[in-house]
């Protein structure tokens, strides 16, 4: 059995849906009203864990589960304000509660992520940032405190690694692409549509499209069916360890990005213009991520080009595949 936690994310219903389809038994777990719900509908079992209650592990089974991913943690985008307290209860001692559960119960496969923000002062295109880069990050902003304790969390899982002979790998992730509900988020406290959802709502009504900035401005844009592979194929190795940059290994700029979304959505007839205003402010600093180790430990091979990403974007939004999910976390 596979254990998910935060198996009701964006991520997660993507990779339980996965795993499923490649024949895993599955334990989905979670704390919000509607995804009990949600997985039962699609008959997978599911369970109430809230991380930061060491007592809610107690509920789990103690025996049979093979691995965990671990998913669930506070994320700045995600709440219009938090304490510091906050992210150390859910992201720090709710990794513990996690990882004394699997140390305790045999369990020694563990895999979690990490954001890439804790290396954002290394950032580099050439060459890309490597898994290996040390930490660098601001100790200022919205994401200052997130970043302290997925440190910390990142930092337990290596210590289980050491002491406990466990096989952890964290996943350092950019911002991961696709049709879900996680298009407009929380930046400084304001709850705002990202960029890649401006340009996908501009060219499929055929608006004009502004780009803010520096339009060479280069991203590594990752798809979430390229980060499930990953999750998967790290849960089949017996070498992957440690850190890994789990990205498309490739940058675009936003140029290109613009370009690309026009291509595939404007509605035919209605080719949206692309205006460049480098007089409008874009603190977007320019990265690549080096994707080497995880390509070596086991085998990691992006599949989705960021023009094939919009295609299939497109391609699930039209199906509804996850209408349901999406509609049932606005209501949470």
């Amino acid at each position: 059995m596979i254990l998910v936690t935060g198996a009701y994310g964006f991520i997660g219903v993507y990779l339980v849906d996965e795993l499923q389809r490649q024949g895993h038994e599955v334990l989905a777990t979670g704390h919000r009203n509607a995804a009990a719900r949600y997985f039962q509908q699609r008959a997978i079992p599911y369970m109430n864990l809230d991380i930061s209650r060491e007592e809610d592990f107690g509920n789990l089974p103690q025996e049979g589960v093979e691995a965990v991913i671990h998913l669930a943690g506070l994320l700045p985008a995600n709440v219009k304000t938090c304490q510091p307290q906050d992210y150390i209860r859910i992201n720090v001692l709710g990794t513990l509660n996690l990882l004394e559960y699997c140390r305790t119960r045999g369990v020694r496969k563990v895999l979690s992520t990490t954001s890439y923000a804790d290396i954002l002062n290394a950032w580099s295109v050439e060459p890309p940032t490597a898994s290996e880069t040390p930490r660098d990050f601001r100790l200022t902003g919205d994401h200052a405190m997130y970043v302290v304790s997925k440190n910390a969390a990142t930092d337990a899982i290596l210590h289980y690694n050491a002491e406990y002979g466990f096989q952890g790998s964290i996943f350092r992730l950019p911002p991961v692409y696709g049709y879900g509900p996680h298009l407009a988020i929380y930046v400084d406290g304001k709850f705002c549509k990202s960029g890649f959802q401006i340009f996908m709502e501009k060219a499929e009504s055929g608006q004009p499209i502004e780009i803010w900035g520096d339009p060479s401005a280069v991203r590594d844009v990752v798809y979430v069916k390229d980060v499930v592979q990953a999750f998967v194929k790290a849960l089949h190795s017996d070498t992957a360890q440690g850190v890994y940059n789990i990205a498309s290994g490739v940058g675009i700029t936003l140029q290109q990005q613009a370009q690309t979304i026009v291509d595939v959505c404007s509605p035919q007839g209605r080719r949206p213009e692309i205006i460049l205003r480098p007089d409008k402010p874009n603190n977007l600093k320019s990265y690549v991520l080096d994707i080497s180790s995880a390509q070596r430990d086991f085998d990691y091979q992006p599949a989705y080009s960021f023009h094939d990403m919009i295609v299939d974007y497109g391609r699930e939004e039209r199906a509804g595949t996850y209408a349901e999910f999406i509609q049932s976390r606005k209501e949470v």
